[in-house]
């Protein structure tokens, strides 16, 4: 069976849902063959990088305006007009990858991707079954299109509101995001601690930056340093060079014991060592954590799909919220002194297992095959 997973490249969770898939099916199949195609790379780069550094752009220098739109092409019509003329121009620049891979089943992480190949499916120019991966915990409009044969959720709390935006609910599978094996493998915390370097006696706090980097990130680490509660801390900038730099000289000062990390190919051994993880919500590193059991602290959530991953955590109480205008360190401090909020935290987040995603994806791909074929 030949699987094509498209994906785009606006921010890392995307690519990383589609990733995780292909290695899953790698791992627990033979005979199979997967390939991850950018979409938008393989129509046109110019088109990829004006659709990346624009979304880029309205994320993080003007994240009101991004929230506004986010939310007025959440309205129907709208949407569906710009859709149209947005699927008729480039899907068919699709077609030439079509019948280069000729999948038996197609799989989109990205609304745009979905919906170019849904217009083809219209066209009856692709007939292999389409699955739409969505990569966040609230649903929007973008994702949904006429021809798409399945939808996979991350949470079940997601079906009425997808029903209610006209989704036959039998096409909605909550599955989970799908995250690699090693964040549901649980790691030896003292021995995770003992070869970074940092104390396994002492709480540990994670602060991850987000694919974008974040300006604020900077602020809540120096409150939390005041804070008189004894714990250590990890940093993890990715791939943001300067923040990792802003940060060195900072580190050095430092009255808490920090490890300040630059990208990592490691994330899950560094969840697994922490108790609390401080991070941007996105709909990946939110994912990740859940399958760490790790409660969150979350912040500076873009408006739109990184508020709605927020709420989502709120209301099953699996994070806490860092609200701007009061002091990040009180919150941490208040839930680091609450064991028993803390114990409830990680029960929620036990109750919450997504560690069949990878499986019941495959399943849900081979069942669609069959049901082609």
């Amino acid at each position: 069976m030949k699987i094509l997973i498209l994906s785009a490249a606006t921010g890392g969770g995307h690519l990383r849902a589609s990733h995780a898939i292909e290695k899953y099916i790698a791992e627990n199949s033979t005979g199979n063959e997967v390939a991850v195609v950018d979409a938008l790379k393989s129509i046109n780069a110019i088109l990829d990088k004006t659709v990346c550094d624009g979304y880029h752009f309205l994320a993080t220098k003007t994240p009101k305006v991004f929230g506004q739109l986010y939310r007025k092409t959440n309205q129907e019509s709208l949407l569906a007009n710009l859709v149209t003329r947005f699927s008729s121009a480039f899907s068919q620049k699709l077609i030439p990858l079509m019948e280069e891979q000729k999948p038996d089943v197609i799989i989109s992480t990205h609304p745009f991707a979905t919906e170019m190949v849904s217009h083809l499916k219209g066209k009856g120019i692709v007939t292999a079954p389409l699955i739409c991966l969505m990569t966040d915990y609230g649903p929007h409009r973008a994702w949904i299109a006429e021809h798409v044969d399945a939808y996979i959720v991350s949470t079940k709390d997601m079906i009425p509101q997808m029903s209610a935006m006209g989704v036959p609910a039998e096409k909605i599978y909550p599955f989970g995001i799908p995250v690699g094996d090693v964040f549901y493998s649980k790691g030896d915390k003292p021995a995770l601690l003992n070869k970074f370097g940092m104390d396994a006696n002492l709480p540990t706090i994670l602060i991850m930056a987000g694919s974008f980097g974040v300006t604020n990130i900077m602020k809540i680490y120096k409150n939390l340093m005041q804070l008189p509660t004894e714990f250590q801390v990890i940093v993890i900038t990715g791939r943001n060079q300067k923040l990792y730099e802003a940060f060195a000289p900072v580190i050095a000062q430092s009255p808490k014991k920090t490890k300040l990390v630059f990208f990592t190919d490691e994330v899950e051994n560094y969840m697994h060592a922490s108790d609390l993880i401080i991070t941007k919500p996105g709909g990946l590193t939110v994912s990740e954590a859940l399958a760490c059991n790790i409660p969150l602290a979350v912040f500076d959530a873009i408006p739109g799909q990184e508020e709605d991953n927020a709420n989502f955590l709120l209301s099953h109480n699996m994070a806490v919220k860092l609200e701007k205008g009061l002091d990040p360190g009180e919150t941490i401090l208040s839930l680091l002194e609450d064991n028993k909020r803390l114990e409830e935290m990680r029960a929620s987040l036990e109750t919450f297992d997504m560690s069949d995603s990878g499986k019941n994806i495959f399943s849900l791909i081979n069942e669609l095959s069959e049901r082609n074929s």
